[in-house]
C-alpha cells in the first residue's frame, strides 16, 4: 500500500533516530557524519552536537536532554547512490549511552558497561512512564565474527543499569505498548518481533518455560527475508517497523498480524516517529539515500511519555 510523502530534508549522512519536537522540528542522528542534527519545518539543517563513534537511536528524556544510543561506529561503503554500513571500524572501542544538552550541544556519557560487561552496539531506546529507559544492544560484527545482543534497562541519571534479556540475534527497534505493560523488540537477524510482559519499571515477567534460551513471546515472524529495524507504536497499539531490505514501514497488530506495508524508495528505510498536533504526521528516515521524509499517517501515533507530560501541563 503506497502512501504519498514529501522530502523534508536531503543530503543527510545516514540519518536515523528521528525525534519530533513540539516546535515542528525533528532531531535525527547522522551516523556517518557523527552528529545530532535538527531539521526545521522548512527543511533547514543545523548540527546540534558533534559526536563520535556511531550515533544511532535517539529519544528525549525526562530532563529534556536527547539520549543517544551510540553503536561505536561502522565502516561505510558508497554503493551507487546508497551509503551502506558494514563492519566495525579499526578505531572501534565499544559502544555507549550518552545524553546531549540541546541548548549547548554538550554530550555526557552515562554508560559504557553493565556490571563489567562492555556495551557493544547500543541501537535504540524508549523511555517508560517512570523516566527509565529500555535499550537494545545490537552487538558488533567483525570478520567471521558476530556478537549476540541484549536488552538493558537503565536510569536516566547514570546511576543504575541492568541486563533484562540475553541472548538475542541482533536486537534493534524497541517500543512499549500504550499501557506500558508490553515491551516489543525487533530482532534483525531472525526477522522476528518479540513481546515481553513488563511487571514493574525495568522488570519483565519471569519466563514460563525452563529452556535457557526462552526470551518471551514471539509475536511475529516475517514470511520473507526481512531485517526489521527500529519501531514506533500507534495510539491503538499497532507496531510500525522499518522493513529492510524491502524499503518501507510494515505495520503489525498487537495480536501479531501483518496489517499493511508501506513501501519507500530506499532499502534502508530504518526509522519512523510521529509528530504534529494530532500525531498523524509520520517522519521516516531513508537512511542510505540521506533523506528525511514526512507523510500523513493513516492513524495517530502514540505520544511518547515526554509528549504526554507536555500535553498534560499545557
Amino acid at each position: 500500500m503506497a502512501i504519498e510523502f514529501s522530502v523534508l530534508a536531503e543530503g543527510l549522512r545516514f540519518p536515523e533516530g528521528p525525534v519530533a519536537l513540539a516546535d515542528g522540528s525533528v532531531l535525527v542522528v547522522e551516523m556517518h557524519r557523527r552528529t545530532l542534527t535538527r531539521v526545521s519545518p522548512d527543511g533547514g539543517i543545523e548540527v546540534v552536537a558533534q559526536l563520535s563513534g556511531g550515533p544511532n537511536g535517539a529519544a528525549l528524556g525526562p530532563d529534556g536532554r536527547c539520549y543517544v544510543c551510540n553503536n561505536g561506529g561502522f565502516d561505510f561503503a558508497q554503493i551507487g547512490d546508497a551509503l551502506v554500513p558494514g563492519l566495525a571500524p579499526r578505531d572501534y572501542a565499544g559502544g555507549w549511552i550518552e545524553a546531549v544538552d540541546l541548548a549547548t550541544g554538550v554530550s555526557t556519557v552515562l554508560y559504557r558497561e553493565c556490571r563489567g560487561v562492555p556495551l557493544r552496539g547500543p541501537n535504540d531506546l524508549v523511555f517508560d512512564g517512570s523516566g527509565g529507559m529500555w535499550f537494545t544492544d545490537f552487538g558488533k560484527a567483525a570478520h567471521r565474527r558476530r556478537d549476540q545482543g541484549a536488552v538493558y534497562y537503565a536510569r536516566a541519571d547514570g546511576s543504575f543499569i541492568r541486563q533484562a534479556v540475553f541472548p538475542l540475534e541482533g536486537p534493534n527497534g524497541i517500543g512499549l505498548s500504550p499501557d506500558g505493560r508490553t515491551l516489543y523488540v525487533s530482532e534483525s537477524w531472525s526477522g522476528r518481533i518479540w513481546a515481553y510482559d513488563v511487571v514493574a519499571p525495568g522488570q519483565l515477567a519471569p519466563f514460563s518455560g525452563s529452556m535457557p534460551w526462552e526470551r518471551g513471546r514471539m509475536l511475529f515472524s516475517f514470511s520473507r527475508y526481512s531485517m526489521p529495524d527500529s519501531m514506533a507504536i500507534e495510539a491503538n497499539g499497532n507496531i510500525c517497523v522499518g522493513d529492510i531490505p524491502h524499503g518501507g514501514i510494515s505495520v503489525i497488530t498487537p495480536e501479531g498480524k501483518l496489517l499493511e506495508s508501506h513501501p519507500m524508495p530506499d532499502a534502508f528505510t530504518t526509522n519512523i516517529c510521529f509528530g504534529g498536533p494530532d500525531l498523524r504526521t509520520a517522519f521516516v528516515t531513508l537512511s542510505s539515500t540521506g533523506r528525511l521524509v514526512r507523510t500523513r499517517w493513516p492513524r495517530p501515533g502514540l505520544a511518547s511519555n515526554l509528549q504526554a507530560s507536555f500535553a498534560r501541563s499545557s
